[in-house]
């Protein structure tokens, strides 16, 4: 299907395309619930989106190793491909000195050139045109959980979910979260600014060169709002975390293992991973049940409590793991494992956990 709508502000057509989208991203729910996405049904969303929410062109500034076709009006002698140089410039002809053209829009460089055509005296009233034939001073970098990490050529205003769509997507092993890094005194830094009041803005406090931008995916392909889909400029590193692992053990689990943190935005909760390691035995102490998380201050383990009789009888909320955590659940066999303290006994970082992948 094909839509296209004229004399619209952009955010007018996303708004429209998307309404137009909204009958396809409803045919994956059930009446139970929201069915979860495969992969594949991710990636085409992101083409889709990335298709209907494309930057109109503007001019970007020249850098270094750009390749910029000058046409100078009735001289053709003068009109030429030139590179420029590590340093930021190029020659012309005719041209006492280098002409520095790094940090310049192409309409900048051509009145420029203009300026110094006839300050030379070499044409009376010039016209001059710039276009860059290949931009290769801004590239973004992708990697991470995506189809095929890349380098990606800004050669004109671009949003994330364009760089996300020329990097084949996310992967299956895609967290929740993307992160955009970018350098802090980037003038693409100021540009953003009042751009990303809802995606999570973290200065890194301990590298002051670097901006991050935080976007939920969920967020990214599904609310539909444009304020997301954010711009990413050249020196921007595009990042997709891998989803984290949950362990969840003990005797009273079906198949105690590892079990991948995926969904693309699906928050996974102690209800989901019981399910992924089959439920819970017959003789489950589900009263002892608790959650070991990494203390990052304290360099241990956390012991949380969960009340996970209460949590299925909906009488407590269900509660969200994060990576790395166990979940362990012992029966009466089990009962002193956790007492013990037994890391070894757990098998976390040896073979004696197995890892499976969620919606295998």
């Amino acid at each position: 299907m094909v839509l296209t709508v004229r004399g619209v502000s952009d955010s007018l057509r996303v708004k429209l395309l998307w309404l137009a989208l909204l009958p396809v991203l409803l045919a994956g729910q059930t009446v139970s619930g929201q069915q979860a996405e495969t992969p594949q049904q991710t990636n085409e969303k992101i083409q889709q989106l990335a298709a209907l929410a494309r930057v109109q062109p503007t001019d970007e500034p020249i850098g270094s190793g750009d390749l910029l076709h000058i046409e100078v009006f009735d001289v053709p002698e003068l009109s030429r491909d030139v590179r420029v140089s590590d340093t930021g410039d190029i020659s012309f002809p005719l041209m006492p000195d280098r002409i520095s053209v790094a940090g310049l829009t192409p309409f900048q460089l051509q009145s420029k050139l203009e300026k110094l055509l006839i300050e030379n005296g070499l044409v009376s009233h010039p016209n001059v045109s710039v276009f860059v034939r290949e931009q290769n001073s801004e590239p973004i970098t992708v990697v991470g959980a995506v189809g095929h990490p890349t380098v990606y050529q800004v050669v004109r205003p671009t949003t994330l979910l364009e760089v996300l769509s020329a990097a084949g997507g996310v992967s299956d092993r895609a967290g929740d979260i993307v992160i955009v890094t970018r350098p802090v005194l980037s003038s693409a830094s100021v540009k953003t600014a009042s751009m990303t009041s809802t995606a999570s803005q973290d200065q890194n406090q301990n590298d002051s060169q670097d901006q991050k931008f935080t976007i939920r995916l969920r967020d990214l392909l599904e609310s539909g709002d444009p304020v997301y889909n954010i711009p990413v400029y050249g020196g921007d590193t595009v990042t997709v975390p891998a989803a984290g692992i949950v362990y969840v053990l003990g005797f009273g689990v079906g198949q105690p293992g590892g079990y991948v943190l995926e969904g693309h935005g699906e928050q996974v909760t102690v209800l989901n991973a019981i399910a992924l390691a089959h439920g819970v035995s017959g003789f489950a102490k589900l009263d002892d049940t608790v959650i070991m998380r990494n203390n990052p201050a304290t360099g241990k383990r956390d012991v949380i409590p969960v009340h996970l009789k209460e949590i299925q009888n909906h009488k407590a909320p269900d509660v969200a793991l994060e990576s790395n955590d166990i979940l362990y659940v012992p029966d009466s066999r089990g009962k002193k494992a956790l007492a013990r303290g037994g890391e070894a006994l757990l098998g976390i970082g040896t073979s004696v956990v197995i890892y499976r992948a969620a919606y295998q």
